[in-house]
């Protein structure tokens, strides 16, 4: 097992290969019931901690831990000076999306952010809009001063 201070190789995710549903319920229903309103601020920033444990020096890294973790696709839709933003699609999006329990993203709205901050340097927040009509989020990573 890694130390604190030791980065992990994306390349782990290979190793590790489970079915999701077990990660969803645990997810979408145990962390509610434990933490109560704290859950997506508590996901948020676990999120940020996951990856800050990660060597992550480009976007395609993030693609490829985006994929290996299940969260499903991430894409690159655009740069402003003060933001960027990204889509989230995928097959997995749709059925969390449609399934009959309250789902959230603030898990992978807080790895965004850190990962965005660990590739471009630069301190950084993320929110995230859910779009159920086309099944998508996007994210914007506002670099904060």
């Amino acid at each position: 097992m890694a130390t604190n201070d030791e980065l992990l190789p994306v390349t782990l995710l290979d190793s590790l290969n489970t079915p999701g549903a077990g990660y969803d319920i645990l997810r979408y229903i145990s962390l509610p019931e434990l933490f109560g309103s704290e859950t997506n601020t508590l996901l948020y920033y676990t999120g940020k901690n996951l990856a800050r444990k990660f060597e992550l020096d480009s976007f395609e890294d993030l693609y490829y831990v985006f994929d290996k973790l299940g969260w499903g696709r991430l894409d690159f839709i655009k740069e402003k000076r003060r933001y960027l933003e990204f889509e989230l699609m995928s097959d997995s999006i749709v059925h969390r999306l449609k399934a009959p329990i309250e789902t959230e993203f603030r898990l992978e709205a807080g790895f965004l952010a850190a990962a965005i901050q660990k590739i471009k340097g630069l301190e950084c927040e993320c929110t995230e809009e859910i779009n159920k009509k086309i099944h998508q989020v996007l994210f914007t990573v506002v670099f904060t001063p």
